[in-house]
């Protein structure tokens, strides 16, 4: 193809989405959506651009090796974004082999891919290899102190061990093979399109249905919050802008404490949606054992992809948090549809065109 195509791997999921979407409507690239479609991929969140010229999408495994070969052939792009990944980190505690097969295997497969086709090019200076990676790989923190670029490894959940072994075969294949890639890790992230499985989501949807609120051990496991939008223009400054052979850290300066999030999505309901019994939100909080494995607190430092990439985020977790909530109550139709499982069904009923 003559146009900037780039791929993105896992586009239907939750970060992945909100990066085709920044790309359909600031870029000029054409976008190819690689996505297998497993429970937390959901086509009802590309809706909005689906039907956009520079839109294709593949559902695909990353594992299958013939068909992630025949689309770099058919779509020749400058680059690809990685983010297809298992990761919820209680799936993989309870079940870790599906992280090992996607994470790193899958991790594996596209990098080999990627190798194959980047041999193949003529002029090899435009593309770029983007690996999309979480703080987790670097461990736990204590009450002082940030994940920086140059922090030790130290993987403590199925999850985590399964995203730092892939970030450490990004490496080598750029040491080793000369593959131009550039890494980024980032803190967590919140926003819409947020399967309901996460803590934010969880908790504004268990709000509103009545439900418990439950928060694991004292709720005083701190995290550090990204608004996804802003993490996919880093993503997108990092391919864009990037060093080859280096990794950026994207994080929102945002600590709060899992109780202060929970607290603070119950506070703004109680003004925007309040309890027919004029009851708070903070009534169904409710405490349950600790998680497996559970890091104290994560936080990063992003002075690197400031400083030399130029990215800012424009949300704070106050302006965030609201925007996310109020999506939420405006977009109820998709909350029950990922809920009751319609969502699945969607492109069946609603996606026909392939390329």
């Amino acid at each position: 193809m003559t146009k900037k195509t780039l791929l993105v791997t896992g586009g239907a999921g939750f970060i992945g989405s909100a990066v085709v979407r920044q790309l359909i409507n600031h870029s000029d690239y054409h976008v190819v959506n690689i996505d297998k479609l497993t429970y937390a991929g959901n086509l009802e969140s590309l809706k909005e651009i689906s039907d956009n010229s520079r839109y294709s999408f593949e559902q695909v495994d990353i594992g299958d090796k013939e068909n992630i070969s025949r689309i770099f052939k058919l779509y020749q792009p400058v680059g690809i974004l990685h983010l297809a990944a298992e990761s919820h980190v209680d799936r993989s505690i309870s079940g870790p082999g599906e992280f090992i097969m996607t994470n790193i295997v899958g991790s594996y497969n596209l990098l080999e891919c990627a190798r194959e086709y980047y041999n193949s090019l003529t002029d090899k200076t435009q593309f770029k290899f983007v690996h999309i990676s979480t703080d987790e790989v670097f461990g736990s923190l204590g009450d002082s102190g940030y994940f920086r670029e140059d922090t030790a490894y130290d993987p403590r959940s199925p999850y985590s061990a399964s995203k730092a072994s892939s970030d450490l075969l990004v490496r080598a294949w750029y040491h080793t093979y000369d593959l131009p890639v550039v890494i980024t890790n980032c803190t967590n992230n919140y926003g819409p399109y947020h399967f309901p499985e996460k803590l934010i989501p969880l908790v504004i949807n268990n709000a509103l249905q009545g439900k418990a609120l439950p928060i694991y051990g004292k709720g005083d496991n701190i995290r550090d919050w990204l608004y996804v939008d802003d993490h996919a223009k880093g993503i997108i400054l990092a391919f864009e802008k990037g060093q080859l052979g280096e990794s950026y850290c994207i994080g929102g300066h945002n600590e709060r404490t899992n109780l202060e999030v929970v607290q603070t999505i119950c506070r703004l309901l109680d003004e925007l949606q309040p309890r027919n019994d004029g009851q708070s939100y903070l009534e169904q909080i409710s405490y349950v054992s600790d998680r497996a494995g559970h890091d104290y607190r994560y936080a990063m430092d992003p002075t690197k992809i400031q400083s030399e990439l130029g990215w800012q985020p424009e949300e704070n977790f106050d302006t965030g948090i609201q925007k996310t909530i109020q999506w939420y109550l405006d977009n109820q139709q998709w909350v029950n549809h990922v809920l009751s499982g319609e969502y699945q069904n969607w492109i069946n009923l609603n996606y026909t065109r392939r390329l």
